[in-house]
């Protein structure tokens, strides 16, 4: 995708909106006001904060451009300060490696906007082309790896698709009476688009994790969780078919809801540790987390 025509402003994009063929609009100005009246426009319109795709601001004369984009700044719903920081555990000219919280999503995306990794780094780094290379759910902590440099997003990005990254988890989880460990979970992991939450089902396995069992404490346990692929709440379901959910987990074995104000019970899930040898040096590379998961 083209680069925006507006820039990143306090660490958000613009949003666009598509003009299509087949209205009466004579102008830019009536379509948007006619089809979108909720917005501020005549604010926007008055700061030159409203411009084309090729950013050329739009006044109440510029005449409407089917199928074209108008791209414009919008102001986020207020949302619930998550109340813990993204520490930074290396930072060179093109590569952020954080060590992401609990609770704090990592991209924006529906209800969190502001309050995610990507839009807190591009404004408290002053990086407005940061972009992480992989992706950890709102509710899993860990090493994330970002890169500032559009031009090294490619070669990071293939590592993780290509599956030449070894992750390692740790987990907090009922501790199980019986069964082997270590011992690698395979099984099919179905995720329909709009549902919260995944299952697994009968067929070819499409995802696989070997689990090994670490220190014991009364009821519960400390797992290492390392992943040979990547789907959807893979983790989760897979401790979950051994009996032993992950402690904190809302979604599985039952979905509930949470308290959006309530941080006093994350799910006990930690991304320890990412390493790879270097797309771009062939240096070997290892970052881990420095946060720990409590029983």
């Amino acid at each position: 995708m083209a680069r925006a025509p507006l820039p990143i402003r306090d660490g958000l994009g613009p949003d666009r909106i598509r003009m299509p063929a087949g209205q009466p609009s004579v102008t830019v100005v009536d379509y948007l006001l006619g089809q979108h009246p909720g917005e501020d426009w005549d604010t926007r319109l008055g700061a030159g904060e409203v411009v084309d795709e090729h950013g050329r601001v739009v006044d109440h004369t510029t005449p409407y451009q089917p199928t074209r984009f108008v791209y414009f700044y919008r102001e986020p719903a207020p949302e619930v300060p998550v109340p813990f920081a993204v520490d930074v555990l290396h930072r060179d000219a093109g590569l952020v490696v954080v060590d992401k919280p609990h609770f704090l999503a990592t991209i924006p995306r529906g209800a969190h906007i502001r309050e995610t990794v990507v839009v807190r780094l591009r404004r408290d780094l002053g990086l407005p082309d940061l972009v992480p290379v992989h992706r950890l759910d709102r509710m899993t902590a860990g090493v994330l790896l970002c890169t500032a440099d559009p031009a090294l997003r490619r070669p990071y990005q293939e590592m993780f698709e290509k599956q030449r990254v070894r992750k390692t988890y740790e987990a907090i989880a009922p501790a199980l009476a019986d069964g082997e460990f270590p011992r690698t979970v395979r099984s099919r992991i179905r995720k329909v688009h709009g549902e919260l939450t995944a299952s697994e089902e009968p067929g070819e396995p499409n995802s696989e994790t070997l689990i090994e069992l670490g220190e014991r404490r009364g009821a519960l346990a400390r797992y290492r969780l390392r992943p040979r692929t990547g789907r959807t709440h893979q983790l989760r379901l897979h401790l979950n078919s051994l009996g032993a959910p992950i402690v904190g987990d809302n979604f599985y074995p039952e979905f509930r809801r949470r308290d959006p104000n309530d941080f006093t019970d994350p799910l006990r899930l930690l991304a320890r540790s990412l390493e790879f040898d270097d797309p771009l040096t062939g240096e070997p590379r290892r970052f881990e987390s420095r946060r720990t998961l409590e029983y």
